[in-house]
C-alpha cells in the first residue's frame, strides 16, 4: 500500500501563533476532503516546525488538533528541514519497506518537491493531485478563459469540483492554474476553454519521467474524446458532435484544438 507525505505550511494548512506562542493550525481548501478520500491510505508529515525550544511539540499537538484521527502513525511524522534529500530519505526508510516508488510527497514548494524525487518518490503540487501521483497521471500548467457570460466565481466552483487548482487570476477571463488532463476534460464540459501546458515539476532529474507522464495523459485525453465521437482528426469532417480537432505533431505528439463548446 503507498503512503502519502505531506508538507504542512501552505500545503495542509496556514499557521498561526497565539498570543501564548501556540501554534494553530488553519486547513487550507479541500484539504480535508482529500485527507477523508484517501480512507485508510497511510498518510505521514514532512515538515519544518520551525525554530525554537519546544517547537516541534507545538507543531505535533497544532497538527493533531487541525487534524483530528488523520495522522496516527507517529512514525510517519517526521519534523526538520527539507534543504537537501535527507528527510524524504528518512521519511521512506520509516515506511517499514515500502519502496521509494510508492511515496509521495505532496507540498507546495518545487524545492522541496524536487529533493524528494531525488529520493525516488513521487511527487504532487497540491493536495487534490494526490490521487493523479498515485496514479502516475501528470499535472500540468494551464491557461484557462472564462467566457462572455461566466465569472470568477463560477469558474472557482467548477475547479473545486475536479482536479483542478487556480494559480493566478490574470483578469477576471484569464486564469493561471494546475491541471490534470482529468480536470481539464471537466472544465471544457463546464463551458471554460482550457489550454494545457507543460508539466509543473521539470528540471533536468524529472524532465523525462515527466515528459513521458504529459505525453500518456494526452494520449488518454485524445482517446476518450475519440471514444465519444467529440474530436476528429485535422483533415476529417466534424460532425454534429465534434468539440476538438486532433493534430498529429511531426514529432508523433497529439495535440487538441478546441473547437467549439459543447451544448
Amino acid at each position: 500500500m503507498p503512503v502519502i507525505f505531506f508538507d504542512i505550511g501552505a500545503t495542509l494548512a496556514d499557521a498561526r501563533v497565539e498570543p501564548d506562542g501556540s501554534l494553530t493550525l488553519l486547513p487550507r481548501p479541500r484539504v480535508i476532503a482529500v485527507l477523508d478520500a484517501l480512507g485508510e491510505v497511510r498518510k505521514g508529515v514532512i515538515s519544518n516546525p520551525g525554530s525554537g525550544g519546544g517547537a516541534v511539540a507545538r507543531a505535533a499537538a497544532a497538527l493533531h488538533k487541525a487534524f483530528p484521527g488523520r495522522f496516527t502513525d507517529v512514525s510517519l511524522v517526521h519534523w526538520g528541514a527539507k534543504n537537501d534529500r535527507g528527510l524524504f530519505d528518512q521519511a521512506v526508510a520509516s515506511t517499514g519497506g515500502v519502496p521509494a516508488g510508492d511515496c509521495v510527497f505532496v507540498g507546495e514548494d518545487p524545492d522541496e518537491r524536487a529533493f524528494a524525487r531525488q529520493a525516488g518518490m513521487r511527487t504532487a503540487p497540491h493536495p487534490v493531485f494526490v490521487f493523479a501521483a498515485l496514479e502516475d497521471r501528470a499535472v500540468l500548467r494551464a491557461r484557462i478563459q472564462v467566457p462572455d457570460g461566466r465569472g470568477l466565481p463560477e469558474l472557482t466552483a467548477a475547479m473545486d469540483e475536479t482536479e483542478a487548482v487556480p494559480d493566478n487570476a490574470v483578469s477576471e477571463r484569464l486564469v493561471l492554474a494546475m491541471a490534470t488532463t482529468r480536470g481539464a476534460e471537466a472544465l471544457e464540459r463546464g463551458g471554460f476553454t482550457v489550454d494545457l501546458r507543460g508539466p509543473v515539476d521539470g528540471g533536468a532529474a524529472a524532465a523525462g519521467a515527466n515528459d513521458d507522464a504529459e505525453r500518456r495523459a494526452t494520449d488518454k485525453y485524445v482517446s476518450d474524446l475519440l471514444a465519444r465521437g467529440e474530436a476528429v482528426f485535422e483533415g476529417e469532417e466534424p460532425t454534429a458532435r465534434t468539440t476538438h480537432v486532433v493534430k498529429r505533431e511531426d514529432d508523433g505528439r497529439l495535440t487538441v484544438r478546441r473547437l467549439r463548446y459543447f451544448g
